[in-house]
């Protein structure tokens, strides 16, 4: 899961500067909305409003912020709906690559991903083109501010109907099927264990590996989809080298 773990991308975001923290607040606020259009402003009602200001505080999202996006989605401000899209196509060298985005402007966002694939050597491709090499999972993200040890969080799993986890320097992620994301995230919470996000992604079957200048040019697709504020998540089969996003 090299490239793939959901705590090295949060850990890699985070220290990536102003601007780009700016940027996050701003994708995590569609989120934010998203969630409160869906299921209320009440975050204890609401699992999924609960998850994306856990994800937020975990991203160093200020209170005044999620508190501002909350209002907004809710009515009390002037609100935008937002429309979820998935693209997929094919990176260079026939990588696998899936954009998913959140736009309140389709064609916008359509002209991005597309420009985006065909400046580096990619082509856009039609719906499910390949989202059968990628297997969607539960991924639930805590800190271990607890101290367990292997078996302790090996026991944790196993009561909180998660399949495995990996530990990193002192923070947990657990993985799951996405029908028991929810289910997971409570045991974990339960424990003690400081969460910091719960959601599903969609993990590669198999990996490939890209080098020279085609690692460069998938590289910098990256780069400019994620700095579109329409691209929520971008998914894709390279194994990428450690401590990249």
């Amino acid at each position: 899961m090299s490239g793939h773990s959901k705590w090295n991308n949060i850990k890699n975001k985070k220290a990536k500067g102003d601007a780009a923290r700016s940027q996050i607040f701003t994708k995590i606020g569609r989120e934010i909305a998203v969630a409160v259009k869906a299921g209320g402003a009440d975050p204890n009602s609401n699992s999924k409003l609960y998850d994306v200001i856990q994800k937020a505080k975990a991203a160093n999202m200020p209170n005044d912020n999620i508190t501002r996006s909350i209002k907004k989605a809710s009515g009390e401000l002037n609100a935008v709906n937002y429309e979820n899209l998935t693209y997929e196509g094919y990176g260079i060298a026939g990588s696998a690559v899936i954009v998913q985005c959140l736009t309140d402007n389709k064609n916008r966002s359509a002209g991005d991903v597309r420009h985006c694939f065909s400046k580096y050597g990619g082509e856009l491709g039609q719906s499910n083109c390949v989202s059968f090499m990628f297997e969607k999972k539960g991924i639930v993200v805590a800190e271990n501010n607890l101290n367990l040890d292997n078996d302790a969080i090996f026991e944790l799993a196993i009561n909180s109907g998660a399949d495995d986890f990996q530990l990193d320097e002192d923070v947990i992620e657990f993985t799951c099927d996405p029908s028991a994301l929810s289910d997971v995230r409570d045991g974990i919470v339960s424990s003690g264990l400081n969460l910091i996000s719960a959601e599903t992604e969609l993990l590669p079957q198999t990996t490939i590996t890209l080098e020279g200048d085609n690692l460069v040019k998938f590289e910098k697709m990256l780069d400019d989809l994620n700095a579109s504020d329409d691209v929520q998540n971008v998914y894709h089969n390279v194994e990428l080298p450690e401590d990249e996003d």
